[in-house]
């Protein structure tokens, strides 16, 4: 009974809160935990500096952003808990790792029942050379990114495992030329 009451209090408030703009973040012992989406100018500089460089530490960091590191260290760990930060990663280059063609490829599949489209998305998943995939609009299904050693491998990769993916009606390869601006974070701005 305790537990029902609670959550209807937590949902009337929550309903009041959206309509009055009010921003919350509840985290409370029932395990119920709705996220905070709000960013302000102190999450925004502490993303741009984590997404740049993610081996800052906590007091780098705090400096960089003129905070002391305790709220500092609180904010980031909020950030984490509401999935705004996934993780921490490297940025590689790939070219040194031998990996000098880069490709996307558009793909149609044959069916677009729910299983075979998840059934295709697991396939995908497990290729390594596959560094992205996307289901889009328009006229194909999906846009996978490969990359590969040379023209040679990528042949090879495309004619003997992505072709022999499941469903694959119809595949279109776009070769990069020229990375002109490769990925490197999102943009980063208060969110309304």
């Amino acid at each position: 009974i305790l537990m029902k009451l609670t959550r209807a209090i937590f949902s009337i408030y929550f309903l009041i809160s959206l309509f009055k703009g009010i921003n919350i973040s509840i985290n409370y012992k029932l395990g119920l935990n709705i996220l905070n989406m709000k960013i302000d100018k102190t999450d925004e500089k502490i993303l741009k500096v984590l997404q740049h460089d993610s081996r800052t530490t906590n007091i780098e960091l705090s400096e960089k952003i003129g905070m002391s590191a305790s709220p500092c260290w609180r904010r980031v760990k909020r950030l984490e808990e509401d999935k705004i930060i996934q993780g921490y990663s490297v940025q590689l280059d790939r070219k040194k790792l031998g990996l000098g063609v880069m490709v996307f490829i558009r793909v149609s599949i044959d069916s677009h029942s729910e299983a075979e489209a998840i059934k295709f998305e697991a396939e995908v998943m497990q290729l390594d050379n596959v560094v992205a995939c996307y289901s889009i609009g328009g006229d194909a299904d999906f846009l996978l990114q490969v990359v590969s050693q040379d023209l040679d491998t990528y042949a090879e990769f495309s004619m003997a495992t992505i072709r022999r993916l499941p469903g694959i009606k119809e595949m279109q390869s776009m070769f990069t030329l020229k990375e002109i601006k490769p990925f490197q974070g999102f943009p980063v701005t208060q969110m309304p």
